[in-house]
């Protein structure tokens, strides 16, 4: 059919896929009928603006009458009825319902041509003063700044979100960057990976064969290998996953290669195996710097603590009060009198009794001792056991915009002992960080479960710490005590990470739902967590019980299940506000969770919330996390964040719930590994509840793993002892 073009008002998204930009939605031609509605990209468009659709009429068999729309470009409304409705909708900051039937009532139809060309105007309007009207006159500019940018990367698929990212990152020189160097995009804006930059490139002309871009598919096949765990990757892999992304000849990926390594852009090295391996810069430098912290600090003579030179240790055990097994007391020894150990061991074996023992020992001889551990909530749960302080690593270094820290070895910490609880999430770039921040003299103690995953970011600085060829030394704890036996959570935990099938009858803390379809399977996890569990164990769906799913995608994956979950417990109200963002709607009352480190509002990734207020008018939504703060995001932001009723066990390292819901199908066949599935176990204090096929759990017990990452730690340890 012929090429069509319809104006109208947009009412409402009904649905929008954030990846794809593919939107359903309602709009309001103004011919006094019905509702028209309209199915294609219409990335950006919000409810509220006029807009000028290309594309053409189609019908739908189940849904009838559609227009599908090729582009659009926003228009400005020429009715009162319409200006009024513009204004009111939320677009413009400052501006809500009430603000714009006043400005309109006083301008008329020239609301829209004063605040472009006359703003200072704008006092005429009752109650407006001086400085709301600035407010006013600044979001209108940056908003038309925005809507430029935005429909100069219409044609290429770029979100809203991003778009507005880009113009906040380089403001009047957005579209000059854009169209001169977009590879940049991938390194400067949060948000835009090497594809998304890529598709930019080709609209602008770039050549495929450009050296540009084959150096910046490089990079970014490393980059993506950081983010799959590994610190280099082997030249012969590096060189055959970028040809596979990129599309080029092998040749050309060796010569621009070369010419990468020539400008330190990468670092090449010959590794242990004898083959070269390619790095990032940060993660090169990272690696050594890691290690030689670490032997500097087990090996200097300043001793911060001597107190514990010569000490009566059975005295001390007695003054403690309490009995601990052989290797508790070899580990509380180790952490008082050695600078640098690790306390590692499964759930029930005494890690956090041994912990505080050692906490209270120190502080008995006047030793400052600092707690910290990766997450919020393992922090929370650091200070309940010790009865001291306990901060997220993150806020104990006091990162700052752009990730350096107040304190490091320049400026050390105050300390005498730090405690780092649940190091099996330290990354290598975390945990080089905080290495760099203990003062010559002062202790170390890592403390977590290396049997868990490791950390979400690159390395396995845990397992490295702990190789055969490490200096640095550890006690592992093996008895699970009398009281830990009675759990189900912790015995199924064990014999899970011993290869044994996990027992599901008979235990009053570890079920089993049986099911076999991933779709049955998520019905049933919405039923579990929104009706059954909090009828039977009288927990609460949003705040007790988490979800953890082996994947994202799917139907019983985390995002399925986080749309269900958001539908069952935080259903759309019509007297509550909501924004919509990409696919996702965000509602009072909503469980969120913060995807990337924002040192600006001093908030980093995995932090939890409950969303807690949606203002329109002032285009902002605030959070209050589980650290008790409240964070404010304007709505331009909104892709740091998203729902967290479900998330990936991935994700949820390092915290801990009282009740897990674990849904576990085949459909997740090539995720099922037993350390997977023992981490999602293990996040549990009081309750698990498997949602799943027998066939799935066998498979993960079975499935030891996909073997190690690219890391060299551990040699780099053993080569400077």
């Amino acid at each position: 059919m012929a090429d069509a073009v319809l104006e109208a008002v947009l009412e409402r998204i009904t649905f929008a896929n954030e990846e794809t930009g593919y939107t359903v939605a309602r709009v309001d031609p103004g011919r006094g009928g019905d509702l028209v509605t309209v199915v294609g990209s219409l990335l950006g468009a919000q409810p509220g603006e006029s807009i000028r659709m290309r594309g053409r009429w189609g019908s739908h068999p189940q849904y009838g009458k559609q227009f599908h729309v090729d582009d659009y470009t926003t228009v400005l409304p020429a009715t009162i009825q319409g200006i009024r409705r513009y204004l009111g909708s939320g677009l413009i900051k400052g501006i809500g319902p009430v603000l714009a039937d006043r400005i309109v009532t006083h301008f008329g139809v020239d609301a829209l041509d004063v605040i472009e060309h006359e703003p200072q105007r704008l006092i005429e309007v009752p109650k407006l003063g001086p400085k709301r009207t600035k407010l006013i006159a600044d979001a209108w500019e940056e908003q038309k700044a925005i809507k430029e940018v935005m429909v100069f990367l219409q044609g290429v698929g770029v979100s809203t979100s991003l778009a507005v990212r880009i113009y906040k990152q380089y403001n009047d020189k957005a579209i000059e960057v854009v169209r001169e160097e977009p590879y940049r995009l991938a390194n400067d804006v949060w948000g835009i990976g090497f594809r998304t930059a890529d598709l930019i490139a080709k609209a602008v002309g770039i050549p495929h064969d450009s050296p540009q871009r084959v150096k910046a598919g490089l990079q970014f096949t490393l980059s993506e290998a950081t983010n799959d765990g590994n610190c280099y990757l082997p030249e012969n892999e590096l060189i055959g996953d970028a040809i596979k992304i990129l599309q080029v000849d092998a040749g050309l990926v060796i010569e621009c290669l070369a010419e990468l390594v020539a400008e330190e852009g990468v670092v090449r090295e010959i590794m242990p195996d004898g083959e070269p391996g390619i790095y990032l810069v940060a993660f090169h430098r990272a690696e050594i710097s890691l290690a030689s912290q670490l032997l500097r600090l087990l090996r200097t003579d300043e001793e911060r603590m001597p107190a514990f030179r010569q000490v009566d240790w059975d005295r001390a055990f007695a003054w403690l009060g309490a009995s601990l097994e052989d290797k508790q007391r070899d580990a509380v020894r180790l952490a008082l009198s050695r600078k640098v150990a690790v306390l590692t061991g499964g759930p029930g074996c005494g890690k956090s009794f041994t912990v505080r023992s050692i906490v209270k020992l120190a502080v008995a001889k006047g030793a400052k001792v600092v707690l910290a551990a990766p997450t919020g909530r393992a922090a929370k749960r650091l200070t309940e056991l010790t009865g001291h302080e306990a901060r997220t690593v993150h806020r104990l270094l006091e990162l700052k915009p752009g990730g350096d820290a107040a304190y490091d070895r320049d400026r050390p910490l105050d300390a005498d002992l730090v405690v780092v609880d649940e190091a099996s999430m330290l990354d290598l770039l975390l945990a080089n960080k905080l290495v760099k921040a203990v003062a010559p003299g002062a202790h170390l103690l890592l403390v977590g479960d290396v049997d868990q995953l490791p950390s979400v970011g690159a390395g396995e600085v845990l397992r490295d710490v702990l190789s055969a060829e490490s200096p640095i030394p550890n006690v592992r704890l093996t008895h699970i005590f009398r009281q830990a036996q009675q759990s189900g959570v912790v015995t199924n935990a064990h014999r899970i990470n011993n290869g044994d099938y996990p027992v599901v009858q008979g235990m009053p803390d570890f079920f089993l739902f049986p099911v076999e379809e991933a779709e049955e399977a998520a019905a049933l996890v919405v039923d579990v967590v929104a009706n059954r569990i909090p009828r039977k164990f009288g927990l609460k769906p949003r705040t007790d019980v988490q979800v953890l799913a082996p994947m994202h995608r799917g139907p019983a994956g985390a995002g399925g299940l986080n749309a269900l979950l958001q539908e069952a417990l935080t259903p759309s109200k019509p007297d509550l506000p909501e924004r919509r963002f990409g696919g996702r709607v965000f509602r009072v009352g909503d469980k969120v969770t913060q995807m990337r480190n924002n040192y600006d509002k001093n908030v980093f990734n995995g932090t939890l919330g409950i969303v807690t207020a949606i203002d329109v008018v002032e285009q902002k939504l605030t959070v209050r996390t589980d650290e008790d703060e409240d964070v404010d995001y304007e709505f331009g932001e909104l892709d740091e964040l998203t729902h967290a009723y479900a998330m990936t066990i991935h994700r949820s390292q390092g915290s801990e719930y009282p009740c897990v819901v674990i849904p576990i199908t085949t459909s997740a066949w090539m995720m099922l590994q037993r350390n997977l599935l023992y981490t999602a176990v293990t996040r549990a204090k009081k309750l698990v509840v498997l949602v799943g096929s027998r066939k799935a759990i066998g498979q993960a017990v079975r499935t030891v793993g996909a073997g190690r990452r690219h890391t060299a730690l551990d040699h780099r340890l053993a080569r400077l002892v």
